[in-house]
This record gives C-alpha cells, structure tokens and sequence, in this order.
C-alpha cells in the first residue's frame, strides 16, 4: 500500500471540516442571495467527501491493483477539490474588495 492515501485522507478530511465551518459562516453572516461563493462550496464540499471516502476505501482494500485504483481516483478528486478552494478563496477576495470600496 503507498501512503499517498493516508496523506489524501487527513488533508481531504481537515479541508472538508474547513469548508463545512465556510459554507456555514457565509450562511450564520445572513447573505440572503445564494452566491456563486456558496455554491461552489457545497459542490467543494461533495467532492471533498467523496475524495475522503475513496481514499479510505482504498486504504481498506486487500486487491493492491483496486486500491490504486481507488488511490487515483481520490487524487484526481484532491485535485479538483484545490482547484475550487483557489476559485472561491479569488471570488471571497474580490467580493471583500468589491463591497468595501
């Protein structure tokens, strides 16, 4: 077994907490439009589970080809999960920018 799973499993799971308090402080503030912040959190959010379970899933499995299977899949997932966390960390900037001017 690589320990590229274990690794995708603590951070996946320590971002997914992180997007959970996100997604909850945008919607404690009271924003009454749904933003595309917000959306795209849920979405983060998803992903980020389903990166979690793959990797655990893989770190369970008995077929080393079927757990790098698994392992892969939940890189890729990793891997659009950082990608969104950029694209609403940018929006939440130009949002913060925007709305102070």
């Amino acid at each position: 077994m690589n320990n590229t799973s274990s690794h995708i499993l603590s951070t996946a799971s320590n971002l997914l907490g992180f997007s959970f308090l996100v997604l909850t402080s945008i919607k404690g503030l009271g924003v009454q439009n749904s933003t595309a912040i917000d959306e795209i959190t849920a979405v983060l959010i998803v992903i980020l589970a389903l990166s979690c379970s793959f990797s655990f899933v893989s770190i369970r499995a008995k077929d080393k080809a079927r757990s790098k299977k698994l392992e892969t899949i939940a890189e890729y997932l990793f891997i659009v999960s950082l990608a969104l966390i950029t694209i609403t960390s940018i929006l939440t900037g130009l949002n913060f920018f925007v709305f102070s001017l």
